[in-house]
């Protein structure tokens, strides 16, 4: 947390709402703890099955939430209707007898789910590559205003790409952006470059520091029910045919294969200059595809505007979570979601709840947005931003509610995304107002600025950061039981009555307080620095 803003001033202060929208009565604010408890324990029971889209569980899912937006007084957002349809296939791969046999200088056999785990998005019943080649293109990235290309000089057009996960500035803070990620960071990057490049597949090399969580999460994603957008007419034909993870264990192998040095070549890969490298290995890769294509739905409402009614501010959370699963010791296989992202959808809920109790309509219309197949890809706010109920170029920002309980009260309140732009005044301005103060992080070396429904709106040019706990507790007496490593995507991430929500519930407040300034404010936020 280097660039560190304490702002109590009273010029910022003056940007935020009167005071006695912060401060809330006892009842008040726990009537407020009550619901966000009752939301989140629904949305999060076994009952909803862990949020799968395309099974049962999204109809309990979506019908819910119509319900509760229903009783709070919003109308739907996408004309006459709650929901915003779009087509997903839902695709799940098996390699033959779950191993690629590697071929080099020696042979070596890489075994799902241990060393990799592997899937595709097109809608046919096998992919087979016949002695494919792999070849190391360090970060993969191909980013000229960095000056750093790892596909010059090498052709990978028909060949299997391996990219190590994030950028080179995670080693070396000279470099890019430093300890910033950028989004060439993003696997999701890696496979859009290999795509460009002609590649037949492209497998992400893990590191559980430079990716931000551990090889169980790339598995329980990864291992059933991979979603895509689809195109019923190319059958998602130009997609890559192969995507995957490969743990450094696999990687090992790989290299050994080959005859090469591992950690040489790794190291090497994190200097400028670096070139591609033939792994000197070719493997048969034989994938069993079963897809079925299905329908999900967005599901939004909107509270009309005054005079500024065609334009809006966005609330967002994503209504899917991971559904059924790899067990845990315990033998539970439901991945409820509970702090992901039930906490977030409770959120919205409420803050929709806030803005309802208004004595005056704000002045822009705002969107009360529950977006599909995050947990995949960001699916659903993909689509929803090229087919938005409000367009992009009238849609003043986009706040988004991710993972957001259980949280403690803290002094300091932690966000991404900030100095590129105008929202960044209404965020001091609003924890101002609440006695806490906003920390600008440049650290997103886990490149959680890429990893929610936000980022599809930032890439359209709509101003959105994210917001984390602090790091200074009010009331450092009390631990935090709950660590994200103790829960992120395991059937851990269930409610319990202990939560504290002391600090979500400041984090809510913060976030409509922002929200209602945005919707009131004379001028839309505009990006003064984009660099991502």
């Amino acid at each position: 947390m280097s660039h560190i803003a304490k702002c109590f001033l009273p010029a910022l202060v003056a940007l935020a709402l009167s005071p006695n929208l912060h401060a809330q009565s006892a009842a008040g604010a726990a009537t407020d703890e009550a619901l966000l408890r009752q939301w989140i324990r629904t949305l999060a029971s076994d009952d909803f099955g862990g949020r799968m889209p395309m099974t049962p569980y999204e109809e309990t899912t979506v019908n819910y939430l119509v319900g509760e937006m229903e009783k709070l007084g919003l109308q739907p957002a996408f004309g006459d209707s709650w929901f915003q349809p779009f087509r997903m296939v839902s695709v799940t791969t098996r390699l033959k007898q779950d191993r690629i046999s590697l071929r080099g200088r020696s042979r070596a056999e890489l075994r799902s789910p241990d060393d990799l785990i592997v899937w595709t998005a097109r809608a046919v019943d096998a992919v087979k590559l016949d002695k494919a080649e792999f070849v190391f293109c360090g970060f993969g990235i191909n980013a000229p205003e960095y000056g750093w290309n790892d596909y010059e000089g090498v052709d990978v057009r028909g060949k299997i790409v391996v990219a190590m996960v994030n950028d080179p500035g995670y080693y070396d803070p000279s470099l890019f952006r430093g300890r910033n990620m950028t989004y060439y960071g993003r696997w999701l990057y890696k496979f859009e470059e290999a795509k460009r490049q002609g590649a037949a597949g492209c497998l992400v090399l893990h590191d559980t520091d430079a990716a931000g969580y551990g090889w169980h999460v790339c598995v329980n994603g990864h291992l059933e029910d991979n979603l895509a957008l689809f195109d019923p007419q190319t059958r998602n034909a130009d997609e890559l045919g192969i995507k995957g993870w490969l743990h450094t264990d696999g990687g090992r192998k790989l290299f050994a294969a080959g005859g090469l040095d591992f950690d040489a070549a790794v190291a090497a890969a994190k200097r400028p200059g670096f070139r591609a490298l033939p792994l000197k290995v070719r493997g048969d890769i034989d994938m069993a595809v079963r897809y079925e294509e299905q329908q999900t739905r967005n599901v939004a409402g909107i509270l009309p505007g005054s005079d500024l009614k065609e334009e809006a501010v966005v609330l967002s959370a994503h209504w899917d979570h991971l559904g059924f699963g790899l067990p845990d010791e315990t033998g539970d296989a439901i991945y409820n979601g509970a702090a992901d992202n039930a906490s977030g959808m409770a959120s919205v809920l409420l803050a929709a709840k806030k803005f309802r109790e208004l004595s005056e309509t704000p002045r822009r219309s705002v969107i009360f947005l529950f977006p599909s197949s995050e947990e995949s890809g960001l699916f659903g706010s993909q689509y929803y931003c090229t087919h938005p109920a409000v367009a992009m170029d009238r849609t003043a920002a986009c706040l988004n509610f991710e993972s957001i309980g259980p949280a403690e009260l803290t002094e300091d309140v932690v966000i991404l995304g900030g100095g590129e732009c105008g929202l960044d005044r209404y965020f001091v301005a609003a924890a101002a107002a609440q006695g806490r103060y906003i920390f600008f992080d440049d650290d997103n070396s886990d490149g959680w600025f890429f990893r929610s429904d936000h980022y599809n709106f930032v890439k359209q040019g709509v101003p959105a950061l994210v917001v984390e706990n602090g790091l200074h507790p009010v009331h450092p007496e009390r631990p935090n039981r709950y660590p994200m490593s103790s829960w992120y995507h395991k059937p851990s991430d269930e409610y319990r009555e202990d939560w504290d929500l002391e600090g979500t519930l400041a984090n809510v407040n913060l976030m409509f307080s922002v929200g209602i300034s945005v919707a009131n404010a004379s001028e839309r936020p505009r990006y003064f620095q984009r660099n991502h």
